[in-house]
């Protein structure tokens, strides 16, 4: 994975820092981040549950240093007890950015009055932020991909939604009787819902126009699959790590009579991206 580049900051050096848990990195996290200023971080409350961007992934989405803290580690601390682990942390830190709905300590029983009163420097609260009158969320873009409507989980997020996979063999069909496909395994990332997608394939940092089908293969013999085709462009080589970005959706997975009925179908799947991408030019 290509990450942004990050200067690395000694915590004592760190005078502001934003609070939260930060899956997708998307549009409202960005705002936080806007009041960091030059010696900024962010700290990101790990529950685990994070599926948009999983593990360390959002570092790719900042240049600002990213500490992670499980919330199975902290979850039991008293507000007082989470600010003075805060500040014992950061020993020089005038500055804490939050979202508007930020609530920390057992329970969630602290948020925002609880925060100024605990904390004696600056607290920037950012408000609510919205695009087309959608208010943005994680869970909210987690909606839209499991929905299938990437696009408004693009703009959600402010970029196309990406996830990364490991190569896998596949059933070897592809290249003798469709066309050749990448098989990938993939893990922590939630995926949107079956069918076939306008996408492109990023390997070795190099990116190409692509189609990706991703579910059960109905047709064949019934098993889940995630696989990509590179369009114009044949890749037979194996790779460690591959990354594809989602750009919309171009049908639904459906059941094909036949295999020849499933061949023209996934040519019709590669004019339609092909012209797509044509058209986004």
């Amino acid at each position: 994975m290509k990450k942004s580049s990050s200067i690395l900051i000694n915590k004592k050096d760190i005078t502001a820092i934003a609070l939260g848990g930060f899956d997708g990195m998307h549009l409202a996290h960005q705002k936080l981040f806007e009041h960091l200023g030059g010696k900024g971080a962010i700290v990101s409350i790990e529950s685990e549950y994070a599926n948009l961007t999983p593990k360390t992934y959002r570092q790719e989405y900042s240049s600002y240093p990213i500490y992670y803290y499980l919330l199975e580690n902290i979850k039991n601390l008293s507000g007082q007890e989470f600010i003075s682990l805060i500040k014992e942390e950061f020993p020089n830190l005038k500055k804490i950015v939050v979202g508007f709905d930020f609530c920390f300590g057992k329970n969630r029983k602290n948020c925002i009055n609880e925060l100024k009163e605990l904390f004696k420097g600056e607290v920037v609260v950012v408000d609510e932020v919205k695009t087309h009158g959608i208010a943005i969320h994680s869970r909210v873009i987690r909606d839209y991909i499991k929905d299938g409507n990437i696009k408004m989980a693009n703009s959600l997020l402010g970029r196309e939604y990406k996830i990364f996979g490991t190569q896998v063999k596949g059933q070897g069909l592809g290249s003798k009787s469709f066309v050749p496909t990448i098989n990938l395994n993939i893990e922590d990332f939630i995926l949107p819902t079956e069918g076939v997608y306008a996408t492109k394939t990023i390997i070795n940092e190099e990116e190409y126009d692509s189609v990706t089908f991703l579910g059960h293969r109905v047709t064949t013999d019934g098993s889940f699959a995630v696989e990509t085709h590179i369009l114009g462009k044949e890749i037979i080589n194996k790779f460690s790590l591959v990354q594809i970005k989602f750009y919309d959706k171009i049908r639904e997975n459906k059941k094909f009579d036949s295999f020849e009925a499933l061949k023209k179908q996934i040519e019709v799947d590669i004019n339609k991206t092909k012209e797509f991408f044509s058209k986004a030019v």
